[in-house]
């Protein structure tokens, strides 16, 4: 049996990246065998397509790092033939021939079950993105950050940690302030839940600074690098700092003080190697108390046809939202 897998290979006049016909045979070894449904799309995704090595070492390669359908066949008796599953993390879609693809085979300690609630298509309208945001909101509240004791704010709120970040935190009470350097995204945002938007200038302005004025209780900072260094000072005594993202860069300069005499937290959100049973915690909670039916409104479902076109947008960083790749859907 043959199926269409997005392969991305490397050429002398750079990448090219095609719909191709692939089998099962040249599937690596695994435990269960999926048919991909919907995936969803990702900078990490942009990142495998354009050839970055330090995401994916070798080429041709089919990105695609999450992924959601049902079980064709398994070797482990936990899956069933045609029970609803996804995946997210671990090495799918960097090493491991990924989501962008009508079928994937996979270790069955990747695979997660889809709970009553959350169908393939929601689940993708979440995908990695909107996964680490809700492991982000969990690790905030864990840290003692509620509703009742000030704002939060979203540092790269169009993108797709920050968008399901926003929806999230409103959706669960808190006063929601978004920082996004796309002034013309201010009305989606507000609608989206936000109280108020921010831009990256007036974040920035304390930049280099040990301490601030203390206006947020929390942060969900997708970002990382400088901007990042600016939130700290920032956050109220016993605050904190999730951070998931690198896209302003890997480092930041940091003083002690903000620590030490405020007593904040800052708090690494990792989604791609924590064990499948936290995973699952997450997806059955977004399939539950956490369901963002605002969600579906702000994922924009593209099919393989247009596949090219969106990683390239989302790597300029013009991508807004999230957005679910149709595997059916030409």
């Amino acid at each position: 049996m043959t199926f269409l897998a997005y392969q991305v290979s490397e050429q002398d006049d750079g990448m090219q990246a095609n719909w191709i016909e692939r089998s099962l045979d040249e599937l690596p070894a695994g435990d269960v065998v999926i048919d991909v449904e919907f995936s969803s799309l990702n900078y990490k995704d942009a990142l495998s397509a354009s050839g970055n090595h330090g995401v994916t070492k070798s080429f041709p390669h089919t990105p695609g790092i999450d992924a959601a359908g049902s079980v064709v066949s398994s070797d482990d008796d936990a899956f069933k033939v045609g029970q609803q599953v996804m995946v997210f993390g671990y090495d799918l879609g960097m090493n491991t021939a990924g989501g962008f693809a009508k079928r994937i085979r996979v270790p069955a300690k990747w695979v997660l079950t889809l709970p009553e609630g959350i169908d393939a298509a929601t689940a993708m309208s979440w995908g990695t993105a909107g996964f680490t945001a809700a492991l982000s909101v969990l690790k905030l509240e864990r840290a003692g950050i509620s509703p009742k004791n000030g704002s939060v704010v979203v540092t790269g709120a169009t993108g797709g940690v920050g968008t399901v970040g926003v929806l999230l935190l409103n959706h669960l009470g808190y006063d929601v302030i978004a920082v996004s350097g796309k002034s013309e995204q201010e009305q989606a945002l507000l609608a989206m839940g936000a109280s108020s938007v921010i831009s990256r200038e007036d974040l920035m302005a304390v930049a280099g600074k040990a301490m601030a004025r203390p206006q947020f209780q929390a942060a969900l900072d997708t970002v990382g690098g400088t901007v990042l260094e600016a939130l700290i000072p920032q956050i109220q005594p016993e605050g904190a700092v999730s951070t998931c993202g690198m896209i302003g860069g890997v480092s930041f300069k940091a003083s002690v003080f903000p620590f030490i005499i405020r007593g904040i937290s800052l708090l690494g959100v990792d989604s791609v190697e924590i064990p499948v049973a936290d995973k699952q915690a997450v997806v059955d909670k977004v399939a539950g108390p956490w369901r963002l039916d605002a969600l579906e409104a702000s994922t924009t479902e593209i099919g393989r046809g247009q596949l090219g076109e969106t990683l390239t947008q989302i790597l300029a960083g013009k991508g807004v939202g999230r957005y679910r790749l149709n595997l059916s859907k030409a």
